[in-house]
């Protein structure tokens, strides 16, 4: 499904990621470890389209590195930032309605944020639903978003935020979709509501490239483990070889 092959990937002069190499295949997820700057947001942006890289990604046999971040999204790979990328002055659900795959004639979508299209074209989107998630499973999943649909997303809490995030990649429909540190900053009660969502994309058949530091949730969802370390790819292999190589979790991952 995704495949990298020895991407190398810089910002200005510096040479972050060297020679980083795996796949994804469809409908499993797959953590992405290591200790902050060992390259893994870079690794996802790089995938993406936002930084410099050479190398191969391919996306279903199809070479997509250098391409717009935009043209990623329309093929299929949702991006979720850490940076939890909302439209402050919108509502919850119109925050929503800007991430719908296009569907009918007029009708504008996006996954993620870098498909996003400007806010004042939100008026304009027809409710198209997509193909496996509608408003209904959202609002579903995270009763909270139904109870502040037409609040301003830029006064919810942080937790509430990351949710409309994730929540707003997912009704772009993608086949796989990317995301980095979910958990950043969450309540646990909260971190429990993404891990049952990871395992919610996972059973409709979607693809997951988890970015995460907290080691406890990506053994718990993850189908498979990497690990990485000055740029470079250095431990794959499933949750319970990882628990079982003390060698690497502690070389390479505790603090």
């Amino acid at each position: 499904m995704l495949e990298l092959h020895n991407v190398h990937a810089f910002y200005g002069k510096s040479h972050v990621l060297h020679g980083v190499q795996f796949e994804v295949r469809p409908g499993e997820i797959v953590a992405l470890l290591g200790r902050n700057g060992s390259g893994r947001s870079t690794t996802v942006k790089a995938i993406m389209g936002l930084v410099d890289a050479s190398g191969s990604v391919r996306w279903r046999g199809e070479d997509i590195l250098g391409r717009k971040a935009f043209r990623i999204a329309h093929a299929g790979i949702g991006y979720v930032p850490e940076n939890r990328d909302i439209f402050p002055t919108l509502t919850v659900h119109q925050n929503l309605l800007l991430g719908q795959k296009k569907g009918a004639k007029g009708a504008k979508g996006a996954q993620g944020a870098q498909g996003a299209m400007d806010a004042k074209d939100v008026r304009g989107v027809q409710e198209v639903q997509p193909a496996r998630w509608g408003f209904d499973d959202m609002y579903r999943m995270f009763p909270r978003l139904a109870e502040r649909r037409d609040t301003e997303a830029g006064v919810l809490s942080g937790g509430e935020q990351q949710m409309l995030t994730l929540c707003r990649t997912l009704m772009g429909d993608p086949e796989l979709v990317m995301i980095d540190e979910p958990t950043e900053g969450l309540a646990p009660k909260i971190v429990e509501l993404v891990a049952e969502y990871l395992r919610e994309i996972r059973r409709r058949g979607v693809a997951v490239l988890l970015v995460e530091q907290k080691l406890t949730i990506a053994l718990e969802v993850a189908d498979r483990c990497l690990v990485m370390g000055h740029g470079r790819i250095v431990f794959e292999g499933t949750p319970a070889e990882l628990r079982a190589n003390a060698y690497i979790r502690k070389e390479w991952l505790e603090v």
